[in-house]
């Protein structure tokens, strides 16, 4: 663990209060869903409604939310939005009926977007912008070092399968939220963001086109989260000669992958224009593994699709890992100062979007269209490399022409392709 951690000072800080509420979450995400369709009663299909209305609603609250940091202070904002989190969590012990359940889910929802976002805004004021993307990364690891031991966690309560079981996962992850509230109260509080200029809207980023299509291109990326979590596991059922089982192996590769390789791939991006290239890099990257992913589709016999199906999934993981860092690094680079908390929260509509979508896209290409449909998936991830080169090109004619951006805020030298 101490070996992921960032070095003593503001990023250890936020990586150790990452750690804490991740290792809760992974658990959470392991057995909420039967908790609630098992043990509450729920009808899937409800608990299904509900988390669409949740996500949706917290997706719309991180850009209010992120503004509440820039202009309250993200420290303070962090550590309200934990203990926030911490009592909607609590709610979940004694839910059981839909119209609350739907209710607690949009505040915790909402709460987690906030969250991200004040977290972000807190992690751009205390660290200089040259290693924010590397201390970034190393956050990334500990999320996932945090999310895979939970997991297990979970996963013993899913083997109890007993009320008890399920209602001490929540409990934990409650607590994990009130102890990162807890920790991120020792970080020292950033001045406030300064008031927006005469004529500029309070909430920026809603007219910032450069960074909307950085989001949008960002959410055609993050596809790989439920290609590995949604689209692979039905490819490996229905399609190949793999066992089910073979999905969550791939899953636990991928999480290894990102704790143990993340920070060494971030060190490479150092700028805007450099993250640019790698993120160009990531999609080509992307549609490897899709082209290879759809080989697992013949008949190659037992072993062989083994093999090509752990070849595709570390080529998917550094691709991932190539994305998430020149992400980071554009998403810190194209915001103001003074306004990463709700930039931060535009930008993390990303995910939120490729979850959304991501179902529909999964059943549809893979499984409705089967070797093409991997072909084409790849074919998005490319596309939306390529983009983002123009994306910045036009980011720095936007800032030349109306000097609404900081030169640190944009490339200092022209993007080489």
């Amino acid at each position: 663990m101490i070996r992921i951690l960032p070095e003593p000072g503001p990023p250890r800080v936020l990586a150790v209060a990452q750690f804490v509420n991740s290792l809760g979450d992974g658990a959470f995400y392991a057995c909420s869903a039967l908790f609630f369709t098992r043990i509450v009663g729920l009808p899937p299909a409800q608990v299904g409604l509900a988390l669409t209305v949740g996500w949706a609603t917290g997706m719309a609250a991180g850009v209010p939310l992120g503004h509440l940091a820039d202009r309250w202070g993200p420290r303070r904002t962090s550590v309200v939005l934990a203990l926030a989190t911490a009592a909607m969590i609590a709610t979940f012990l004694v839910i059981r009926s839909f119209p609350v359940f739907v209710v607690a889910i949009c505040g915790y929802a909402c709460c987690q977007a906030g969250l991200t976002s004040a977290r972000q805004a807190l992690l751009a004021a205390l660290v200089a912008a040259g290693e924010r993307t590397r201390v970034r990364a190393r956050l990334q690891a500990t999320l996932n070092a945090g999310l895979a031991l939970g997991a297990g966690l979970g996963g013993l309560a899913l083997a109890a399968d007993t009320p008890a079981a399920y209602l001490t996962v929540f409990a934990v992850d409650a607590t994990g939220f009130l102890a990162a509230a807890l920790v991120l109260s020792r970080l020292p509080e950033p001045a406030p963001g300064p008031p927006a200029p005469p004529g500029e809207p309070r909430l920026a980023v809603l007219r910032d086109r450069p960074y909307a299509l950085l989001t949008i291109i960002n959410a055609i990326m993050y596809l790989n989260m439920p290609l590995l979590s949604l689209g692979l596991p039905l490819w490996i059922v229905q399609r190949t000669d793999a066992p089910a089982a073979t999905a969550a192996a791939l899953l636990v590769v991928n999480m290894i992958a990102v704790v143990l390789f993340q920070v060494r791939v971030a060190r490479r991006v150092t700028g805007p224009h450099i993250a640019a290239v790698v993120t160009r890099r990531a999609g080509l990257v992307m549609f490897a593994a899709c082209a290879v992913y759809a080989l697992s589709g013949f008949s190659l016999g037992l072993p062989l699709t083994l093999a090509v199906l752990i070849v595709a999934a570390l080529i998917q993981v550094f691709g991932e890992m190539m994305q998430g860092a020149g992400g980071w690094e554009l998403s810190f680079a194209l915001a103001p100062e003074g306004r990463h908390g709700q930039y931060q929260g535009f930008y993390g509509m990303a995910p939120q979007l490729a979850r959304t979508l991501g179902p529909l896209l999964m059943t549809t290409l893979l499984l409705g269209w089967g070797t093409p449909g991997w072909l084409a998936l790849g074919g998005l991830f490319a596309t939306a490399g390529l983009a983002v080169i123009p994306v910045i090109r036009y980011a720095e004619r936007r800032a030349q022409a109306s000097a609404s951006l900081k030169p640190s805020c944009v490339a200092a030298k022209p993007i080489r392709v």
